[in-house]
């Protein structure tokens, strides 16, 4: 992207919500005060991340580098377009709250949600917001030993699009309606209409593509988790699970093609792509969490960016 966005905080405002799967809120709030160094959304050649300990956003070169912006506090953070979505938890037990700030707007408003938070992602042209908590769990590691709520809300129309689990999955082709079903890790196409995510049931994970006109979830094969779509759309990196870890993989749309990446390591995050050949992520590096990449096509080496979290491009 040629053109920076400068975001700061700013006011919050008012909107209620209402959704059959639990209450949802827009906060209003005074404003709070605004970061030294501001972040510049959409500026070539950089990535955002979470700082460890102080949990503040910050901004920094993608091939690593000396930080220059902050921005909130959060758990998980994400960004495109215009739009800044900050998911944390908050003093109440199992309860988060969404940030969502648009640069340039005079408004920032906040989101309620029930549950710890796990994921956030933003569409490219920042008009769709989607997160992920658990209501149980904190783990997807253990099938059964968790719940979730996934989401999405369309930022231009004010649409609530509820719960993942109100929309219609088809596995095979019927209707699938277990009860047990748990969705996370959503990741938007460029049309602001098609999405991905992860289904589990029964002990099995599904790459589902979704589409919010019709609300329907259509199965697209087994063990795909956290998908992350790349810029150009044409692949998805994803975490594939053997016994008890998860390796980075990226599929090609639509060929089906598929292959591992260079990173060995066990991997608990969602992926992001910094740009058409590299993916970046977090894992642990000692004692603190570190954020590294690796070339999309499966070769090279892992590479250290910088010692956080939750890596976004920038």
């Amino acid at each position: 992207m040629s053109r920076r966005r400068v975001l700061s905080g700013l006011a919050l405002i008012g909107l209620v919500v209402a959704s059959g799967t639990g209450y949802l809120g827009w906060r209003l709030a005074a404003g709070e005060a605004v970061p030294a160094g501001a972040l510049e959304l959409g500026r070539a050649g950089t990535m955002l991340y979470v700082e460890p300990g102080s949990g503040r956003v910050r901004q920094a070169p993608a091939g690593g580098g000396e930080a220059f912006g902050a921005g909130p506090t959060c758990h998980r953070v994400y960004a495109g377009g215009d739009t800044l979505a900050c998911l944390r938890a908050t003093a109440v037990p199992m309860a988060s709250e969404l940030d969502i700030t648009e640069a340039g707007s005079t408004s920032r408003r906040t989101l309620e949600l029930w549950g710890n938070p796990s994921r956030v992602r933003v569409s490219a042209s920042g008009r769709l917001v989607a997160w992920t908590v658990f209501r149980t769990g904190d783990t997807y590691l253990v099938p059964g030993a968790f719940a979730t709520t996934a989401g999405i809300f369309d930022l231009r129309l004010g649409t609530h699009y509820g719960s993942l689990e109100d929309f219609t999955a088809l596995v095979d082709g019927t209707a699938y309606k277990a009860v047990d079903r748990n969705f996370w890790g959503i990741t938007f196409a460029a049309d602001d209409r098609t999405f991905y995510a992860t289904m589990a049931s029964k002990g099995r994970t599904w790459l589902m593509r979704g589409d919010l006109v019709t609300r329907r979830l259509v199965a697209m094969r087994q063990n795909v988790e956290c998908p992350s779509i790349s810029p150009d759309g044409s692949r998805l990196a994803y975490k594939f699970r053997t016994g008890k870890t998860w390796r980075l993989h990226v599929l090609q749309l639509p060929s089906g093609a598929d292959w591992a990446l260079a990173e060995t390591a066990h991997v608990d995050d969602q992926p992001v792509w910094l740009d058409d050949q590299t993916v970046a992520y977090s894992k642990n590096d000692g004692d603190r969490p570190g954020v590294f990449a690796v070339p999309a096509d499966g070769s090279g080496v892992p590479r250290r960016i910088v010692t956080g979290s939750s890596p976004a491009a920038g």
